[in-house]
């Protein structure tokens, strides 16, 4: 049976500044901006599909302000 590496990604969205190092790196695709902004100003990411996240947390490596980062869980069967 094989299994699939399964997470969740988590915002702090009004430290985010909008720099987009999260969408660009993120390697399963799921971050987009958000068509709102943050009392800053800025366009923050949102899970565009969230249920393919591995919670690899490289969103949360590349981010300058800590203001993003993933979690795997338990492997699951497909």
């Amino acid at each position: 049976m094989k299994k699939r590496r399964v997470g969740m990604v988590y915002f702090e969205i009004e430290r985010c500044k909008g720099c987009g190092f999260c969408v660009e790196f993120c390697p399963s695709g799921i971050l987009r901006f958000s068509t709102t902004y943050n009392e800053k100003g800025y366009h923050y990411p949102v899970a565009e599909h969230p249920e393919k996240c591995t919670g690899c947390n490289n969103c949360g490596l590349y981010c300058p302000d800590y203001a993003i980062w993933g979690e795997a869980s338990e492997d699951n069967p497909e």
